[in-house]
């Protein structure tokens, strides 16, 4: 066999192993590297209290520089996080909201809706490990009870999961996940103030931070990429642009140099951490947001497009349907919110 002959076969073995790299349709991420960062992923609680809202009050709470945590324990309400539309607040809710950012509970009452109801604001205190004060708003019977609280989780002592959080995570559990019981039993420990309280406050909330990482892996949501991330702080970077401005034209070499690293170095490194070369997985990161936008149905399929980084219509109809078997327009009218909605 000639060197040419060797050559052009070493070739096609690498381009045929990139192409099925390329064919992975979900980021592969090693169950060791999972196991990794749940045993490496540090927590402190840094707050926790409980909310009482009674119909017609909204309970304003103050903007910190952490991530906050909360979870519906019972009866209805609507969480309101900065000028974002209202959620509703179903029992078994969790709720994680950005950092510095204000949020409000509130129930409305019998008439007047939610321009009838009489806030009230939090006194926004230091934040102190241990610390607890009920928050009430209203008089009465309570119709909203949440735990809210502050915490600080970074994986490995460098990555804060949470610190690039733009938007808020909101999953539903069943009764039987039990994370009630585990935030109640956080929240007994910081009252108590035994001899270790703190610590085990904190494994407690972890257990509650591994449910939501557990709830990523299968999730089709955009915030569960960020727990992919594992341990390479230069990709981190790069993808924290991606998600950030989906629609922004990026290239390797534009992410490869936010990520401080060679293109070589990069596509190694990012193919390693997401089982995908980037441009892959940035179609990904599109194709999810574009599906959020046409939910929303608030702006045409031309801004959609546009909005995720593509200036022709009819290729980014193309990508969609490769990625969910349905035409953009078809995908808006089954995902249209019901009247009872």
């Amino acid at each position: 066999m000639s060197d040419q002959t060797g050559m052009d076969l070493m070739e096609k073995v690498l381009e045929s192993a990139q192409a099925q790299a390329d064919r992975r349709a979900v980021p592969a991420v090693s169950k060791a590297d999972l196991n990794q960062l749940f045993s490496t992923l540090e927590v402190d609680v840094v707050r926790l209290t409980e909310c009482v809202v009674s119909p017609g009050f909204a309970l304003a709470i103050a903007p910190t520089d952490l991530p906050g945590i909360h979870y519906s324990l019972g009866g209805t309400g609507r969480l309101v996080i900065g000028n974002a539309p209202a959620i509703d607040l179903p029992p078994h809710t969790l709720f994680v909201t950005p950092p510095k950012t204000a949020y409000k509970i509130e129930v409305e009452g019998a008439y007047g809706g939610r321009a009838a109801l009489r806030t009230i604001e939090s006194q926004r205190l230091p934040p102190r490990t241990g610390e607890f004060r009920r928050l009430v708003a209203g008089e009465g019977d309570p119709q909203a009870l949440l735990i809210c609280g502050y915490f600080h989780a970074v994986y490995g002592s460098s990555v804060d999961l949470f610190s690039t959080m733009i938007s808020p995570i909101v999953e539903s559990f069943e009764r039987d996940e039990r994370l009630d019981h585990k935030l109640q039993a956080a929240l007994d420990e910081l009252i108590s103030q035994e001899v270790g309280s703190g610590a085990m406050s904190a494994a407690l909330m972890k257990q509650v931070l591994v449910t939501v990482l557990r709830r990523s892996l299968r999730s089709n949501e955009l915030w569960a990429e960020r727990f992919s991330l594992l341990s390479d702080p230069n990709i981190a970077r790069a993808f924290a642009t991606m998600i950030a401005k989906p629609g922004a034209a990026h290239s390797v070499e534009s992410l490869a140099s936010t990520a401080g690293l060679s293109r070589s170095a990069f596509m190694n490194r990012f193919s390693d951490t997401f089982g995908e070369s980037p441009m892959a997985f940035l179609r990904q990161v599109r194709m999810r947001h574009a599906a959020t936008l046409l939910k929303a149905n608030r702006l045409s399929i031309d801004q959609i497009a546009s909005a995720v980084g593509y200036t022709n219509r009819s290729s980014f109809s193309r990508v969609f349907r490769s990625s969910f078997d349905i035409d953009p327009l078809d995908y808006r009218a089954r995902n249209r919110p019901t009247a009872e909605e």
